[in-house]
């Protein structure tokens, strides 16, 4: 009897734990940054939600690698994960920049409007790509920061711009502008600035602040240039391991997350933007001619982009036409 009590006992603890599995979570995010405090704390609540049958272990500060390296190592089961731009994933599937054209949208207001509808298709287009998100995490807009005043085209001519490795949207608007693009991962970034090799980076406030660019560029004009966006993004095959109860629970947790910082890193952009201007950035202003000339130049470019079909055209036109179904109800 005791010793089928203890087998009993035994079989149950292998039902317990048999399931346990461990994410391993790459990102750019610096160790000790608020951000990186906020997902080890959401780790741990997954954690003890699950009993301990989810583990989530984060590889902080770009200790992995670049995107291109934590994608393979995701490939080969090394890791399960990695937070991401969208340009990461353009690759596999294409739509993820769509948020990302230039110049589609001039205020935040306008791309939440966007995104209110097209979340969920831009979510299920990464699902069918084989990652499972959880919503995405807005950083405010991208805009031009260089080493010499920009506020015209002429003013790009001749310069060394940044665009992110894998960025096929941002690398065709800038031949389509007939500009210098120099594609690098955002690891490299920094060096490069510093060694003379880029002229100019395309980066929002925040990320500006928390990578120290603006130590190194002296210009940021005052230009909506981008919405950018972050995002986690897990291997499907990775996550169907989970018991579906363990896998509503890193759901919740992890949108809950992503929908705080959402919300939060907007009031981060507006500090961090008063930052670089404290710092000793100096602000440009492009005047009406210029950025009328401009903004026409961008759409073309982007015209060109859905119709080549590098990015959805259906989407394309449901992201033109709710933009301005907002500005119509602005006005």
């Amino acid at each position: 009897m005791m010793r089928k009590a203890g087998l009993l006992i035994f079989a149950c603890l292998l039902a317990a734990t048999g399931n346990a599995q461990t994410l391993k979570i790459a990102t750019l995010t610096p160790e000790g940054s608020e951000w990186m405090q906020d997902m080890r704390a959401s780790a741990a609540e997954i954690n003890k939600r699950t009993d301990g049958r989810v583990t989530i272990k984060y590889y902080g500060g770009g200790s992995r690698g670049t995107d291109a390296k934590v994608l393979r190592e995701m490939r080969l089961g090394r890791l399960q994960g990695g937070v991401f731009t969208p340009s990461a994933l353009m690759e596999q599937y294409s739509d993820i920049g769509m948020y990302g054209m230039p110049m589609v949208f001039k205020s935040i207001e306008e791309a939440d409007y966007v995104r209110s509808v097209m979340d969920s298709k831009i979510i299920a287009g990464l699902d069918d790509a084989g990652y499972v998100t959880f919503g995405f995490a807005a950083t405010g807009f991208a805009m031009m920061m260089s080493l010499e005043p920009v506020a015209t085209l002429e003013d790009l001519s001749g310069k060394r711009v940044w665009v992110p490795e894998g960025d096929d949207v941002s690398k065709a608007t800038m031949d389509a502008l007939d500009v210098n693009s120099i594609p690098l991962p955002l690891t490299d970034v920094y060096t490069a600035i510093q060694t003379g090799a880029l002229d100019i980076v395309t980066m929002s406030s925040v990320g500006a602040v928390l990578l120290q660019y603006h130590t190194k560029l002296k210009y940021v004009t005052d230009l909506p240039l981008i919405y950018t966006i972050g995002f986690m993004a897990i291997d499907k095959k990775a996550f169907s391991r989970l018991s579906a109860a363990d896998q509503e629970v890193v759901r919740t947790v992890m949108s809950e997350l992503y929908a705080r910082y959402d919300k939060l890193n907007i009031e981060d952009e507006s500090a961090a933007k008063a930052a670089l201007l404290k710092a000793g950035m100096q602000k440009v202003v492009p005047e009406p001619g210029p950025l009328a000339e401009l903004q026409a130049a961008v759409r073309k470019s982007n015209d060109a982009l859905a119709a080549s079909g590098m990015v959805s055209r259906d989407l394309y036109e449901d992201l033109l036409r709710l933009v301005d179904e907002y500005r119509a109800g602005q006005q």
